[in-house]
Protein backbone atom coordinates (compact mmCIF):
# COMPACT_ATOMS: atom_id res chain seq x y z
CA UNK A 1 0.00 0.00 0.00
CA UNK A 2 0.97 3.62 -0.36
CA UNK A 3 2.34 5.23 2.75
CA UNK A 4 5.52 3.31 3.31
CA UNK A 5 7.48 6.33 4.48
CA UNK A 6 9.14 5.37 7.72
CA UNK A 7 8.32 7.85 10.49
CA UNK A 8 6.55 10.27 8.15
CA UNK A 9 6.87 13.79 9.53
CA UNK A 10 9.84 12.96 11.77
CA UNK A 11 11.94 15.68 10.11
CA UNK A 12 9.02 18.10 9.77
CA UNK A 13 7.44 17.17 6.44
CA UNK A 14 3.71 17.87 6.39
CA UNK A 15 1.05 16.21 4.31
CA UNK A 16 -1.63 13.56 4.23
CA UNK A 17 -1.79 10.11 2.67
CA UNK A 18 -2.51 10.45 -1.06
CA UNK A 19 -5.79 8.55 -0.79
CA UNK A 20 -7.00 11.05 1.82
CA UNK A 21 -6.15 13.97 -0.49
CA UNK A 22 -7.93 12.19 -3.36
CA UNK A 23 -11.10 11.76 -1.27
CA UNK A 24 -10.93 15.37 -0.06
CA UNK A 25 -10.67 16.68 -3.62
CA UNK A 26 -13.68 14.61 -4.67
CA UNK A 27 -15.62 15.88 -1.62
CA UNK A 28 -14.66 19.45 -2.52
CA UNK A 29 -16.19 19.03 -5.96
CA UNK A 30 -19.57 17.93 -4.64
CA UNK A 31 -21.91 20.88 -4.93
CA UNK A 32 -25.49 21.22 -3.87
CA UNK A 33 -28.07 23.26 -2.05
CA UNK A 34 -26.51 26.13 -0.13
CA UNK A 35 -29.51 26.95 2.09
CA UNK A 36 -29.32 25.18 5.46
CA UNK A 37 -31.64 22.25 6.06
CA UNK A 38 -33.42 24.06 8.90
CA UNK A 39 -34.52 26.88 6.58
CA UNK A 40 -37.82 26.51 4.73
CA UNK A 41 -36.09 26.82 1.36
CA UNK A 42 -33.30 24.37 2.20
CA UNK A 43 -35.66 21.74 3.59
CA UNK A 44 -38.07 22.02 0.65
CA UNK A 45 -35.27 21.68 -1.91
CA UNK A 46 -33.77 18.66 -0.17
CA UNK A 47 -37.13 16.92 0.15
CA UNK A 48 -37.91 17.55 -3.54
CA UNK A 49 -34.57 16.06 -4.52
CA UNK A 50 -34.97 13.05 -2.23
CA UNK A 51 -38.60 12.20 -2.95
CA UNK A 52 -38.53 12.28 -6.73
CA UNK A 53 -36.84 8.89 -7.15
CA UNK A 54 -36.57 5.50 -5.49
CA UNK A 55 -32.85 6.19 -5.02
CA UNK A 56 -33.73 9.22 -2.90
CA UNK A 57 -36.06 7.18 -0.74
CA UNK A 58 -33.29 4.59 -0.34
CA UNK A 59 -30.87 7.36 0.74
CA UNK A 60 -33.41 8.42 3.35
CA UNK A 61 -33.59 4.85 4.66
CA UNK A 62 -29.77 4.63 4.75
CA UNK A 63 -29.70 7.87 6.74
CA UNK A 64 -32.01 6.30 9.33
CA UNK A 65 -35.28 8.05 8.50
CA UNK A 66 -38.05 5.70 9.62
CA UNK A 67 -41.01 8.05 9.14
CA UNK A 68 -44.02 6.68 7.31
CA UNK A 69 -44.75 7.79 3.78
CA UNK A 70 -47.67 9.96 4.87
CA UNK A 71 -45.36 11.80 7.29
CA UNK A 72 -42.83 12.38 4.52
CA UNK A 73 -45.66 13.61 2.29
CA UNK A 74 -46.69 16.04 5.05
CA UNK A 75 -43.10 17.34 5.16
CA UNK A 76 -43.09 17.84 1.39
CA UNK A 77 -46.46 19.61 1.49
CA UNK A 78 -45.21 21.82 4.38
CA UNK A 79 -48.05 20.64 6.64
CA UNK A 80 -45.60 19.28 9.17
CA UNK A 81 -42.00 20.09 10.03
CA UNK A 82 -39.52 17.27 10.74
CA UNK A 83 -37.97 17.05 14.20
CA UNK A 84 -34.38 18.26 14.57
CA UNK A 85 -33.00 14.69 14.47
CA UNK A 86 -34.85 14.06 11.21
CA UNK A 87 -33.61 17.36 9.77
CA UNK A 88 -30.05 16.15 10.26
CA UNK A 89 -30.92 12.79 8.69
CA UNK A 90 -32.59 14.53 5.73
CA UNK A 91 -29.42 16.56 5.21
CA UNK A 92 -27.26 13.43 5.44
CA UNK A 93 -29.54 11.62 2.97
CA UNK A 94 -29.39 14.57 0.57
CA UNK A 95 -25.57 14.64 0.52
CA UNK A 96 -25.42 10.85 0.26
CA UNK A 97 -27.66 10.95 -2.82
CA UNK A 98 -25.68 13.86 -4.31
CA UNK A 99 -22.46 11.85 -3.94
CA UNK A 100 -24.03 8.77 -5.50
CA UNK A 101 -25.57 10.68 -8.42
CA UNK A 102 -22.37 12.58 -9.10
CA UNK A 103 -20.42 9.33 -8.83
CA UNK A 104 -22.45 7.80 -11.66
CA UNK A 105 -21.90 10.86 -13.85
CA UNK A 106 -18.20 11.06 -12.99
CA UNK A 107 -17.67 7.35 -13.69
CA UNK A 108 -19.17 7.75 -17.16
CA UNK A 109 -17.09 10.80 -18.03
CA UNK A 110 -13.83 9.62 -16.49
CA UNK A 111 -14.00 6.15 -18.02
CA UNK A 112 -14.37 7.72 -21.47
CA UNK A 113 -11.60 10.27 -21.34
CA UNK A 114 -9.80 10.06 -18.00
CA UNK A 115 -8.61 13.21 -16.30
CA UNK A 116 -5.41 15.06 -15.60
CA UNK A 117 -4.33 14.95 -11.97
CA UNK A 118 -1.89 17.39 -10.42
CA UNK A 119 -0.09 16.01 -7.37
CA UNK A 120 1.53 18.48 -4.99
CA UNK A 121 4.24 16.83 -2.88
CA UNK A 122 4.53 17.12 0.88
CA UNK A 123 5.35 20.50 2.37
CA UNK A 124 9.02 20.39 3.35
CA UNK A 125 9.40 23.99 4.55
CA UNK A 126 9.91 22.85 8.16
CA UNK A 127 12.41 20.23 7.03
CA UNK A 128 14.38 22.96 5.24
CA UNK A 129 14.39 25.09 8.38
CA UNK A 130 15.30 22.29 10.81
CA UNK A 131 17.53 19.93 8.84
CA UNK A 132 18.29 21.00 5.25
CA UNK A 133 20.21 17.80 4.49
CA UNK A 134 16.96 15.84 4.81
CA UNK A 135 15.07 17.79 2.11
CA UNK A 136 14.11 15.63 -0.88
CA UNK A 137 13.64 16.99 -4.37
CA UNK A 138 10.03 16.00 -5.10
CA UNK A 139 8.49 17.86 -8.04
CA UNK A 140 4.82 18.55 -8.66
CA UNK A 141 3.54 15.75 -10.89
CA UNK A 142 0.94 16.03 -13.61
CA UNK A 143 -0.44 12.87 -15.11
CA UNK A 144 -3.52 11.66 -16.93
CA UNK A 145 -5.36 8.83 -15.24
CA UNK A 146 -7.43 6.75 -17.62
CA UNK A 147 -9.21 3.46 -17.37
CA UNK A 148 -12.71 2.36 -16.65
CA UNK A 149 -11.73 0.00 -13.84
CA UNK A 150 -9.53 2.43 -11.88
CA UNK A 151 -12.15 5.18 -11.88
CA UNK A 152 -14.93 2.74 -11.03
CA UNK A 153 -12.87 1.57 -8.05
CA UNK A 154 -12.03 5.12 -6.94
CA UNK A 155 -15.60 6.36 -7.18
CA UNK A 156 -17.11 3.33 -5.48
CA UNK A 157 -14.57 3.54 -2.65
CA UNK A 158 -15.31 7.27 -2.27
CA UNK A 159 -19.08 6.70 -2.19
CA UNK A 160 -18.68 3.88 0.33
CA UNK A 161 -16.13 5.92 2.32
CA UNK A 162 -13.80 2.93 2.06
CA UNK A 163 -10.34 4.24 2.89
CA UNK A 164 -8.64 0.90 2.31
CA UNK A 165 -9.96 0.66 -1.26
CA UNK A 166 -9.06 4.32 -1.96
CA UNK A 167 -5.56 3.58 -0.69
CA UNK A 168 -5.27 0.63 -3.10
CA UNK A 169 -6.51 2.79 -5.98
CA UNK A 170 -4.07 5.58 -5.05
CA UNK A 171 -1.27 3.01 -5.05
CA UNK A 172 -2.25 2.03 -8.62
CA UNK A 173 -2.15 5.68 -9.72
CA UNK A 174 1.25 6.50 -8.26
CA UNK A 175 2.96 3.32 -9.47
CA UNK A 176 2.65 4.80 -12.98
CA UNK A 177 5.08 7.53 -11.88
CA UNK A 178 7.99 5.09 -11.92
CA UNK A 179 10.67 4.29 -9.39
CA UNK A 180 10.04 7.40 -7.27
CA UNK A 181 6.34 6.66 -6.85
CA UNK A 182 6.56 6.25 -3.07
CA UNK A 183 7.53 9.92 -2.73
CA UNK A 184 3.85 10.58 -3.49
CA UNK A 185 2.33 8.23 -0.94
CA UNK A 186 1.93 11.35 1.23
CA UNK A 187 1.09 14.65 -0.48
CA UNK A 188 0.20 18.23 0.33
CA UNK A 189 -2.77 18.20 -2.03
CA UNK A 190 -4.23 16.85 -5.25
CA UNK A 191 -6.16 18.73 -7.90
CA UNK A 192 -8.14 17.56 -10.89
CA UNK A 193 -11.18 18.42 -12.94
CA UNK A 194 -14.01 16.05 -13.59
Amino acid sequence: MAGRWNNFGFYGARGVPGWVALGREMDRQVTGIKSPVDSARGLAARLRYLTRSPAGMESMRRAGITARQRTIDAWVEKKQKPRRANLQKIDAAYWDLRRRNLGVEWARRLAERGTRIEIHPVDQSQVQAQNPTRVRDIPVRRMTVRGHRIWDDIIQAWIDEDGEMLDIAWDEIITDIGSDYDAYSHVASIGFGI
